[in-house]
């Protein structure tokens, strides 16, 4: 949105798999939420609160309802066991891209992300965090695919616990931007697919959650109308999701609307990692990337409402939303809606409101709410 012309791109680190690289696994699938391969996380991609830290290859189900193969990294904490183990938080990540190369388990964290791992950690929780399918497995990672994202994020709680660690079947979910829209829909699915596996979901808390994406989406084209405080992520966030929805839904044509632009856009997103696609789409504008509206295609609203929709009631356990009132990458009237929408249907909601934060410092602002509302989650 800057309309500046892209600087040159920086690569991304090169990733570091800790000896284990899943990118071409070509075995057959074994059924969702087993545990295939663990092996030592490298240290330094670990995070100050783990006393082990681990990669695991595991199954789960991808955008296509086919057996699939998803990465994530477990951390443990120190000090002494709990009686009855210790419990789980399933950490949903952010937007960082959909190339392999952009795996959480395989680059190091954020000072913030380390932080607030640590800070669960602490507290005396297990963390697992998946990569999501597609991201350093075989396929494409789904960008903001409601359902597809919560099987990877179940199924991580499920293969860790087959894993010969002392855990609780206790286990709640924590997620930030994509990872707070992942973390709600996790949660409405939680007891679901977990079904049958002896685990206790007890409750999510997330941040920065966006919500109601796919009516703004059904407006994309050339004349689309956009918010007037538009941060530069919005280009990539439209050629993430315009890349997952070209790969999960194929027949829906959507290079037919596209731009030459809005093609070279989408195929860079398949492979460009956050900070690099916003270099290299600092020129571009969401209107820039369609030559005709997207709704033109038949079925694509359809389509969208299945990919991109977030349910608003269903949910068994509380709900924690936190909301900074200075986010640009995901407006706060999503989560405010978001919130309003479950408290009709009857949810169990808190939500709290961070006036002087942006999309990244809501995270940590919100802990000292977020602690004590899973502490309780855990207890009930």
């Amino acid at each position: 949105m800057c309309g500046l012309l892209a600087a040159p791109t920086a690569a991304a680190a090169a990733p570091n798999w800790s000896g284990l690289d899943a990118r071409h696994y070509d075995a057959p699938v074994p059924a969702p939420g087993t545990l295939i391969e663990t092996v030592p996380l490298d240290p330094a991609l670990s995070v100050p609160g783990a006393a082990s830290a681990y990669r695991i290859l595991y199954s789960t189900v991808d955008q296509h309802d086919s057996p699939a193969l998803s990465t994530a990294v477990v951390f443990i904490p120190k000090g002494q066991v709990p009686e009855g183990g210790w419990p789980t938080i399933a950490w949903a990540h952010g937007t960082v891209g959909l190339g392999d190369d952009c795996a959480p388990s395989a680059q190091p964290r954020s000072a913030r992300d380390v932080e607030y791992l640590t800070h669960w950690l602490e507290q005396g929780y297990a963390v697992v965090g998946s990569d999501y399918a597609g991201l350093g497995t075989p396929g494409l990672m789904s960008y903001l695919n409601s359902v597809a994202t919560a099987h990877s994020v179940v199924d991580s709680v499920i293969a860790m616990h087959r894993m010969d660690l002392p855990l609780s079947p206790k286990w709640a979910i924590v997620g930030q931007s994509q990872g707070g829209g992942a973390a709600v829909n996790s949660a409405r699915w939680a007891t679901e697919f977990s079904r049958g596996t002896g685990l206790d979901y007890r409750g999510v808390v997330a941040t920065g959650t966006p919500f109601n994406v796919e009516g703004i989406v059904k407006q994309a084209g050339p004349d689309m109308a956009l918010p007037p405080n538009l941060g530069p992520a919005a280009n990539s966030y439209t050629g993430y999701i315009l890349a997952g929805l070209r790969e999960a839904r194929p027949d829906l044509d959507i290079d037919s609307v596209l731009t030459p632009a809005g093609l070279d856009a989408v195929d860079k997103a398949e492979v460009l990692c956050k900070p690099q696609l916003d270099q290299a789409l600092a020129g571009m504008t969401p209107t820039g990337y369609f030559r005709a509206p997207l709704s033109t295609l038949p079925g694509a609203p359809e389509a969208l409402d299945a990919y991109l929709g977030t349910p608003t009631s269903g949910y068994d356990r509380p709900i924690f939303l936190g909301v900074g009132l200075l986010d640009r990458d995901v407006p706060p009237n999503m989560s405010l809606q978001l919130d309003e929408q479950l408290r009709a249907n009857g949810q169990n909601v808190t939500l709290k409101v961070y006036p002087d934060e942006d999309h990244s410092g809501t995270v940590l602002a919100s802990v000292p709410d977020s602690t004590p509302f899973l502490a309780a989650a855990f207890a009930g």
